[in-house]
């Protein structure tokens, strides 16, 4: 087997969680290496690639780099790849990753695995992907000269390597059309509390709560249990929540210890963002709503009630 890439995303100078799970990938596929790694623009990113299973990292500078273009960032990759004759590529399955890595292969005129959650070597590579929101495994065979993937979220853990990795320049060539779509404005999300992607508990609430008031009770068992709030998408919707609180397939995929999900009924598209949790807690007045089959504790009652009631237990345990 040739050299593996993987495409390393980052935010200010961190590299993604989901980006270290592809590495991860990468040095299960390649064992005795080599692993490589590229990070676009971000220098500070390739900062301790090593200890994440790179063995060598390559850093693309470009003056237009300043604003994140998803064509020019799939050239750079699929230029990469090819000067370095690699069998594999690996990228993150997060909307960044996946953006890039589709716009990759269709340059290169290849097929693309996305959100795969097993990978195994061979001629040809086998992978088992997730589909229809999570919903289904589907087994499949990459028949193509480079195989194109991205690793689903929390699907394989990032695991410290005990290595150094060496830095390597990349100058792309880049024209107009590769920065025909830029990011040109961003708007940041209100900062303060716990990220929802990387909280260890996570409170959500669904249109069961009722109104944008109905998210204090949630908000308050959130606050004593230190976790982050969460919500289905048909709170985002109705507009009681922001789209950056929506857990979901096209909201944010989460993998807490503990989920506690108020009053939601549990569709698929929401369930697949929610399958990394370790133990999921539902409560809903619904016994047969779709989420309590997927449930590790269930109570069957008003939330508007039960939730409260937690809070309540919660602060007398503690003798507040």
């Amino acid at each position: 087997m040739g050299p593996v890439l993987v495409l390393v995303t980052a935010s200010g100078g961190v590299a993604d969680e989901v980006a270290l799970q592809g590495l991860a990938l990468g040095r299960r596929l390649a064992p005795s290496g080599p692993v490589h790694a590229l990070v676009i623009a971000d220098e500070a990113a390739t900062t301790g690639l090593g200890a994440w299973g790179a063995t060598q990292v390559h850093l693309a500078r470009h003056a237009a780099l300043g604003a994140q273009a998803p064509d020019a960032a799939a050239r750079i990759l699929d230029d990469l790849a090819t000067q370095l004759e690699a069998d594999i590529v690996i990228g993150p399955g997060t909307e960044a990753g996946n953006t890039i890595l589709a716009r990759a292969a269709a340059r290169a005129d290849l097929p693309f695995a996305a959100n795969c959650t097993a990978v195994r070597a061979g001629n040809p590579l086998t992978v088992t992907r997730l589909r229809w929101g999570g919903s289904l495994l589907e087994e499949a065979a990459i028949h193509a000269a480079r195989a194109m993937l991205s690793v689903a979220p929390h699907a394989i853990p990032a695991t410290p390597a005990d290595g150094v990795a060496t830095i390597a320049p990349f100058t792309p060539e880049l024209d107009d059309a590769d920065l025909a779509v830029r990011v040109v404005d961003r708007v940041a999300a209100v900062a303060g509390g716990v990220s929802l992607a990387e909280a260890k508990v996570v409170v959500s609430g669904g249109r069961g709560v009722g109104s944008a008031d109905g998210f204090k009770q949630i908000e308050e068992l959130a606050g004593l249990l230190g976790a982050a709030v969460g919500c289905s998408r048909a709170v985002t919707i109705a507009g009681w929540r922001s789209h950056t609180d929506q857990v979901g397939q096209t909201g944010t995929k989460i993998a807490p210890n503990l989920y506690i999900a108020c009053g939601i009924s549990g569709a698929t598209q929401h369930m697949a963002g929610a399958k990394g949790s370790r133990k999921i807690l539902a409560i809903n007045k619904d016994a047969e709503a779709p989420i309590m089959s997927a449930a590790d504790y269930a109570v069957i009652g008003d939330l508007h009630q039960v939730v409260p009631a937690i809070s309540a237990e919660i602060r007398r345990a503690r003798g507040a």
